[in-house]
């Protein structure tokens, strides 16, 4: 065979290679949770089901892993702040270490508290209904996963929660009332990510970019910028990410974040100020000025992820090895260290081998971004959760950083389609003039910052004699210069598996209910 077809020949079965791989890790991780339980746990007749149990919880916390934090580094790495295989460092460690650290001891057997544990009396039947849906929330995130669509990791299992409980006691077993509050999550947690996000954007482009000397307006905004990004974060933290090593309230949490925020805001203001002053009067190097509060926003919120989701998957897996133990059904469940430290490493693994996927969905196909943005979508993600715990608001961590990367999108889009009306505005004041004047015109339009170029656009007007633009052909304009700099078909895409991923994990968590159940039961004689 010559060389150049055995090249040929390895490059296609590289991917493949590649897959077969991750495949291979995968495996031996789900094979090293039997193994391990094998030899530590004594021989009981409830070990078989436990051992599964463990092996669908490890199976579960990777796929969490691949799909739930990408939301997290995502925009770093579609700015560029990071890089790919940084990003993975820096959400593994943190992801695991947020999960050991501030996981907590006691989890709740049932999620959301959406159907009643009472009405479950035999330890059999809740063993089975809490394997079933952890096994279809799991699935559903895989697939997911492969269609590049991020999802609601909690959704999944709550999902499934529900339909396991439904095909284990009854239509009256759920709490009808927790999940209309689900569903109204699936609209106010992108709305309000967006609506913040873009909020923010606008925020730095008036007192920032808009500005004829962008490296000083950036010196006196960005600190102000971060300052707010330290308290937010901190308060955060302190509500979310710690909450079951300290519960505290909202304003003891507020005061700690202010005073964390005074003392960052103090320490890089000079740093700011003096990175700032080499910069050059652009607002690509402004943009670089957020890098290193990209890389901590990151690292934080993958350390509250992972002290809260960690319990989607081991949440499940703790209820089933109480039940076993305990012999009945419990509202509360202990955490053992080796189910802690299976949803720890399951999330690291799966988000380093099929996390990029998500990330790259994420961070770069739905819309372009810069550091800046990137910033913005962080911020909403801190603020949003601070704004919907305060309200008793349910939100989506996920829906939240999705629907800030299209929040930024969608004002891109309509700020440059009111430039261009702007632009068309100009020449239609100028028509009939010498060319080179109305070029002189606009290039000193495009450079004057915000408000100088009310100030031309209004006395244009003022001093031309035609006719302004109707409002009619205001909107046709628009129209004409929109660009679409977010991606429909990633829109629509997403939409759809938030609206499906309850129905769809309940409906395989109502399945799999039976399939066990018909296996477990004994043969009628």
């Amino acid at each position: 065979m010559e060389l150049k077809s055995i090249n040929t020949l390895e490059a296609a079965t590289r991917r493949g290679r590649s897959e077969l791989f991750r495949l291979g890790t995968a495996l031996l991780f789900i094979a090293g949770i039997m193994l391990y339980l094998e030899m530590s746990e004594p021989p009981t007749a409830s070990k078989l089901m436990l051992v599964v149990a463990a092996m669908i919880g490890g199976y579960m916390a990777m796929n969490i892993g691949a799909n739930d934090v990408a939301n997290n580094v995502g925009p770093a790495v579609g700015s560029r702040a990071l890089t790919m295989t940084g990003a993975i460092l820096i959400a593994a460690v943190f992801e695991a270490s947020g999960a050991l650290i501030a996981g907590g001891d006691v989890v709740g057997t049932i999620k959301k508290g959406i159907i009643d544990p009472a009405q479950i009396t035999h330890a059999d039947t809740f063993i089975w209904l809490m394997m079933a849906a952890l096994l279809a929330g799991a699935i559903w995130l895989n697939i997911a996963t492969a269609l590049g669509a991020p999802v609601s990791t909690t959704h999944s299992i709550v999902g499934g929660v529900l339909g396991a409980g439904i095909a284990a006691g009854g239509v009256d077993i759920a709490n009808w009332g927790k999940m209309g509050a689900i569903v109204a999550s699936w609209i106010i947690s992108p709305v309000l990510g967006g609506i913040i996000a873009a909020a923010f954007l606008y925020l730095i482009k008036r007192t920032i970019t808009y500005q004829a000397d962008m490296v000083a307006a950036a010196k006196r905004m960005v600190p102000l910028l971060i300052l707010l990004m330290a308290w937010s974060f901190s308060t955060y933290l302190m509500l979310k990410g710690i909450k079951k090593l300290w519960k505290v309230d909202f304003p003891t949490a507020a005061a700690i974040g202010a005073g964390v925020a005074v003392g960052v805001f103090l320490l890089v203001r000079p740093l700011i100020v003096r990175v700032a002053s080499r910069l050059p009067n652009d607002k690509a190097s402004v943009s670089e000025l957020f890098t290193v509060p990209l890389i901590f926003a990151a690292a934080l919120l993958s350390f509250a992820h992972g002290a809260n989701d960690v319990a989607n998957a081991v949440g499940p897996l703790a209820a089933i090895n109480e039940a076993i133990t305990a012999g009945g059904v419990a509202a509360k469940a202990h955490i053992p260290l080796w189910v802690m430290m299976v949803g720890a490493l399951g999330i690291s693994l799966g988000l380093a081998l099929y996390g990029p996927k998500l990330i790259r969905t994420v961070g770069s196909e739905i819309t372009e971004l810069d550091k800046t943005r990137a910033f913005c979508i962080a911020m909403a993600a801190s603020i949003t959760v601070i704004i919907a715990s305060q309200l008793g608001l349910p939100v989506s961590s996920t829906h939240i950083a999705v629907g800030g990367v299209f929040g930024v999108g969608f004002l891109r889009e309509y700020l440059k389609a009111s430039y261009g009306t702007m632009i068309e505005e100009i020449k239609h004041h100028h028509e009939g003039e010498d060319p080179q004047v109305i070029e002189a015109f606009l290039l000193e339009f495009k450079k004057a910052p915000l408000q100088k170029k009310s100030e031309m656009l209004e006395q244009l007007k003022n001093n031309s004699a035609r006719a302004h633009l109707t409002k009619k052909e205001r909107k046709r304009l628009r129209k004409v210069y929109r660009t679409e700099l977010v991606k429909r078909t990633h829109l629509l895409k997403i939409a759809a598996a938030w609206v499906i991923t309850v129905p769809v994990s309940g409906i395989m968590a109502a399945m799999i209910y039976f399939m066990i159940r018909g296996m477990m039961l004994p043969p009628m004689p």
